[in-house]
């Protein structure tokens, strides 16, 4: 795909056209099963801090989210990444777009600082582009505000993958995941 630029946009300093683009990008895959996209709540999860945002010349084509947050896993804290959103449009699939856009996501968390892992919960089809990618899969029940807005909790199984950044995956504790809200 050519005339293709990628940026980062603090959720805070999207623009109106940002949230149209994005919203027309998010529309196309999910509207039918998910409704309208929103950005302070995408479809019932949590909104993110930063949007790696992949342009071509019309519109946007791809797009990762992430929001800092500390969590509980067993009887520790850990600063994650919690990432979210990962998106490309039909049009530039096969093109190595996501592996940029997650490229670009890490590096922003290592500049970022404090953060030790990046995390997210994906579909199972997914997990090996997650893979090729660095992440890790790790076993652990999870507890978040599912996207009614109420308490859930999903046994261990279910694909969850870290990232390390300032951490090694060595570092990674042991126990139940406590999202201490709601997933991306």
């Amino acid at each position: 795909m050519t005339d293709l630029s990628i940026s980062v946009v603090a959720h805070g300093a999207l623009t109106a056209g940002d949230v149209d683009d994005l919203r027309r990008l998010f529309d196309q895959e999910y509207l039918h099963d998910f409704g309208y996209w929103i950005p302070n709540q995408p479809y019932g999860y949590a909104p993110h801090d930063f949007h790696v945002i992949a342009r071509s010349v019309d519109s946007v084509v791809g797009h990762v989210g992430w929001e800092r947050r500390t969590i509980g896993v067993g009887h520790a804290e850990v600063v994650i990444a919690g990432v979210g959103g990962v998106l490309i449009s039909e049009r530039a699939r096969g093109e190595r777009l996501g592996k940029r856009l997650m490229t670009r996501a890490a590096q922003l968390m290592l500049d970022a600082g404090g953060i030790d892992f990046g995390y997210l919960g994906c579909r199972e089809e997914v997990v090996p582009f997650y893979k090729s990618c660095g992440w890790s899969r790790v076993m652990a029940a999870e507890r978040s505000i599912g996207r009614d807005g109420l308490a859930a909790e999903d046994p261990p199984g279910q694909p969850l993958l870290v990232l390390p950044i300032a951490s090694e995956i060595s570092a990674w504790p042991a126990g139940t995941i406590d999202l201490r809200g709601r997933a991306w």
